[in-house]
């Protein structure tokens, strides 16, 4: 018991590189997603096709090879571009370049949900919206976005925490800079000294699993905010009809 005790407070520190990696990416893939679903189902053919090519070759290749492109690519600016410019230092840094992977790799597979949100929103309130006169800004506002993010809430719930579980593979794609480590590789480390496997990488799937009940839990409180208006389902009821 001590040991596992022991165990939680050399992952603690380690924790925090995987929660500012998601935390990072959240709000940024976000806003990406909505604009990728919005130019998805846009008329303009040039904003269509290259919302579509983006979306298709983000959810279509793995995200390690992404993480290795990209990373590869920074390097490749580095002696033409950032350092003239003098931010070469943070530009190949894991803080950054991992961020930035994980919002282009998330804004893909988000969007297609806000896309297909967004063409499941009843097509009757949208015309009633525009026979009362309402502008295309004020229908976004006020008819598609309360139905689109009801909708797709619940899978992007999901998406959230697949992209807090993919912040594992942050380090191992990207170089480990002084103390930079996060679970896996606390985890990997302590596992090349004794060989624990079970201890050391139960350890980091705890965390794992701590966090992602907060994630649910905080996205549940969200999610029935935006379903307060509709009426409660009926409840399960495990006792006897006689003890009721």
């Amino acid at each position: 018991m001590d040991r596992f005790l022991t165990e939680l407070g050399l992952f603690a520190p380690a924790v925090v590189f995987n929660l500012y990696f998601a935390i990072a990416s959240i709000p940024l893939g976000f806003i990406l997603a909505v604009c990728l679903a919005l130019g998805k189902a846009s008329d303009n053919v040039l904003i269509n096709r290259l919302s579509r090519g983006y979306i298709y070759a983000f959810r279509g290749s793995p995200l390690f090879i992404q993480f290795f492109m990209i990373y590869s690519l920074a390097l490749s600016f580095n002696v033409g571009v950032w350092k003239p410019m003098g931010i070469s230092w943070w530009v190949l840094h894991p803080l950054f370049i991992g961020p930035l992977v994980l919002t282009l790799n998330t804004g893909a597979y988000t969007a297609e949900i806000f896309y297909g949100a967004l063409r499941a929103v009843p097509r009757g309130e949208i015309e009633a919206a525009r026979a009362y006169g309402m502008s295309r800004s004020q229908q976004f506002r006020q008819v598609i976005w309360p139905n689109l993010i009801r909708l797709a809430w619940p899978a992007y719930t999901n998406e959230v925490v697949f992209l807090f579980h993919a912040t594992a593979i942050v380090y191992f794609a990207l170089p480990v800079i002084g103390q930079q480590k996060d679970l896996m590789i606390t985890a990997k480390e302590l596992f090349e000294r004794d060989y624990n496997a079970f201890l050391h990488f139960s350890v980091a799937a705890l965390y794992f699993l701590a966090v992602s009940l907060v994630v649910f839990f905080l996205f549940g409180l969200v999610y029935r905010r935006l379903m307060r208006h509709m009426p409660a389902g009926p409840r399960m009821r495990y006792a006897p009809s006689w003890w009721r």
